[in-house]
């Protein structure tokens, strides 16, 4: 069956929703054929980047107001979005919402967005809460890219997304293995806003900075980095530990910048390590596809690069700018097909759960 869905996803960078229009081809619980219809950032307004930053702080009530109120201001994107582009054909919509709370070893995970607002108001059914029931089986809920890598992306070594927090998948002899490494665009994005852009665009900014070494010693010293996969990281954790320790630093924002790049290097060469050692796999050299916001910054590929192969041959490759861009927003859409199949859109091995899950509440447009 040819399904035309629109994927959602708010991230953790604050910049905007993406959404993915895509037409997925689901045959024999596979993907025969897939395509990016058309893609777009619409960015939030600088009332919700306020909104959503900094309610993890507010009361109940608040948050309760802002996940509905959230809901129908994606609908207003959405239906902004496919006015635009002259949509008329989508079968649903398969939401993200945006995390705010995300504590896999206290089983939460939040993401807001009603999506019952986003169906009322577009007319269109809308799944969202793609986590919550691989957390309430004792899973991390994350990270979720594994699946797009598995049906979409095939023929690589490792998948690394470089969004707000930096995710590496792996297909070692047929079995999907994943973690999240480190923060990446969330520290990267924030310590550009102190210098007045939104990114350190190309990494400029970081190639005309020094590395802190002491700033790059205690970014490491935290013992999420020692764990065992899978792992998952939350963005109030970030908020909470890591922003605050690069904001303080008394360092230029040039070399925090350059620190930043410097130490996301080195855990995802970390992470890969961890991987083939544990997983006993070895080879002559690795692919490596990278995606996310994060792959256009190029003095932070150069420090990928250059890290990762200090143990090994790895070669990093960039897809078209629009996968770059949307992947996470076409993952969306991926696991909204799964759920309408029923096919597990969540696999223990990648998460920790007891089993595989089938992910995602409906609601009828």
């Amino acid at each position: 069956m040819i399904y035309k869905v629109l994927g959602l996803m708010s991230g953790s960078s604050l910049d905007g929703l993406d959404i993915a229009y895509c037409s997925i081809d689901w045959q024999d619980n596979q993907v025969k054929d897939w395509k990016l219809i058309e893609g777009e950032t619409l960015e939030f307004s600088d009332m919700w980047k306020s909104r959503l930053s900094n309610l993890p702080s507010q009361n109940g009530l608040i948050f309760a107001k802002t996940h509905t109120y959230f809901g129908h201001y994606m609908a207003d994107l959405v239906q902004d979005f496919l006015k635009k582009h002259a949509i008329q054909e989508v079968d649903f919509i398969a939401s993200h919402g945006h995390t705010i709370f995300h504590n896999p070893d206290q089983r939460i995970s939040i993401q807001i967005g009603d999506g019952a607002a986003l169906a009322a108001k577009t007319g269109i059914t809308t799944i969202c809460n793609f986590r919550t029931q691989d957390i309430a089986l004792d899973g991390e809920g994350a990270p979720l890219a594994p699946l797009a890598d598995q049906y979409l992306f095939e023929g690589y070594d490792f998948y690394l997304n470089l969004g707000g927090i930096a995710n590496l998948s792996a297909n070692i002899n047929n079995r999907w293995v994943a973690m999240d490494s480190c923060p990446a665009n969330q520290i990267l994005n924030t310590l550009a806003q102190e210098l007045g852009a939104e990114y350190d665009d190309k990494g400029t900014w970081a190639s005309q900075g020094t590395v802190d070494q002491t700033l790059l010693e205690q970014a490491a010293n935290f013992d999420f980095y020692a764990q065992d996969y899978p792992k998952s990281l939350g963005n109030e954790w970030i908020r909470q530990h890591i922003l605050p320790l690069y904001l303080a630093a008394p360092s230029s924002w040039e070399d925090k910048l350059a620190t930043a790049c410097e130490h996301i290097a080195i855990e995802i060469s970390a992470s890969i390590q961890q991987i083939l050692q544990k997983e006993a796999f070895h080879k002559k050299n690795y692919k490596v596809l990278v995606t996310g916001g994060g792959a256009f910054n190029q003095y932070l590929m150069e420090s990928i690069h250059a890290y990762c192969n200090q143990n090994q041959e790895v070669e990093l490759f960039l897809p078209d700018p629009s996968i770059i861009n949307f992947k996470e927003a076409i993952l969306m859409a991926l696991l909204g097909v799964m759920r309408m199949e029923k096919v597990p859109n969540s696999l223990k091995t990648i998460t920790g759960a007891q089993r595989d899950t089938i992910n995602g509440a409906v609601y009828q447009g």
